[in-house]
């Protein structure tokens, strides 16, 4: 029986940390788009996803901080509509989370504390 594969939006650190790990994923950054100290681009990395050449491990504490400074919001889905675990994540403005998330489903966006 399929259920229903809903999307939510998080800005909960723990809440992130914990769906990624569960999954086997760690915080990322692409490679090239580091400068002067800045991460760059960030991205959630999972092992065997063939992405290897071009992120590169960073720690939570790292992903944090530019997820706070950029003010990102964690867009994921726990299941797909066949109920296998899903993969599904997307880091989206917050601004633009409530009204996507919203629009899909009915969900709200789920705040850091």
């Amino acid at each position: 029986m399929a259920r229903e594969a809903s999307s939510r939006a998080t800005t909960n650190h723990d809440e992130i940390r914990r769906w990624v790990e569960e999954r086997g994923g760690c915080p990322a950054h692409v490679k090239q788009t580091a400068r002067d100290g800045d991460v760059g681009i960030l991205r959630i990395d999972f092992p065997g996803d063939g992405r290897e050449d071009t992120l590169e491990e960073i720690t939570w504490e790292q992903f944090f901080d530019k997820f706070d400074r950029e003010k990102l919001a964690f867009l994921y889905q726990e299941v797909t509509a066949s109920g296998e675990t899903s993969f599904f994540n997307k880091l989206i403005a917050r601004e633009a989370a409530t009204q996507q998330v919203q629009s899909a489903h009915g969900s709200q966006l789920h705040n850091r504390r």
